[in-house]
């Protein structure tokens, strides 16, 4: 029962994975090379092909093999977003303010 409860754990790590890194590459792919994104294209299909086999060894190493291609990725789209985002808040012109700056004074009237 421990033994296939951590298969089941693995299992969903791993499609839970490859789901979110092809939505990653999906919405990030003019940002990445092709080299890049059959790369990791490659490595999610591997990570698929371990969970079929539900050999738990298999599947954590096709996990790992996954991260190892994601995370320099992950940090060169964070660093792109990052500059993107730098020049964007610098090429902002400041906006005008029209707001007034001014005392005032509560009446109250006697009915």
């Amino acid at each position: 029962d421990a033994k296939f409860e951590e298969l089941v754990k693995v299992k969903n790590n791993a499609d839970m994975l490859c789901h979110a890194t092809r939505k990653t590459i999906d919405e990030s792919s003019e940002k990445l090379t092709e080299d890049e994104k059959q790369q990791v294209e490659e490595s999610v299909k591997n990570l698929e092909k371990a969970v079929k086999t539900e050999n738990i060894e298999e599947i954590e190493s096709a996990t790992k093999e996954l991260n190892d291609v994601l995370t320099p990725l992950s940090s060169k789209l964070y660093n792109q977003n990052e500059q993107q985002n730098n020049s964007d808040d610098q090429s902002d012109e400041k906006p005008e303010d029209n707001t007034v700056d001014a005392d005032f004074e509560e009446v109250k009237e006697d009915k």
